[in-house]
């Protein structure tokens, strides 16, 4: 069963260096190989865990690319249930 309101994975990643490394986004981008702008923007939630980046994460901090980008489609697809109202969908049938 999917989670109604699962939270941004930026934010466990923003816990694990900050808290539980206590690295700074600037020394952490650094570890990762990615610019600080980059981690920025996934640790303040405004992108999302690519597959790259999953693999960059479970090098520099742990757990499994997999893992992290399970957490992203999770975070996802519960942000586009919110809005699965307002799409307008015709049902499509067989060509005749």
């Amino acid at each position: 069963m999917a989670m109604k309101n699962p939270c941004h994975p930026g934010r466990i990643v923003r816990e694990a260096i900050t808290e539980g490394l206590g690295l700074t986004v600037t020394a952490a981008a650094k570890g990762l190989g990615v610019s600080r702008k980059t981690l920025s923007a996934i640790v303040n939630e405004r992108a999302g865990i690519t597959p790259e980046m999953g693999f960059r994460l479970e090098k520099g901090i742990g757990s499994t690319a997999e893992a992290w980008l399970r957490m992203q489609v999770a975070y996802d697809l519960a942000q586009a249930r919110n809005t699965a109202g307002k799409i307008k969908v015709r049902k499509l049938e067989p060509a005749a």
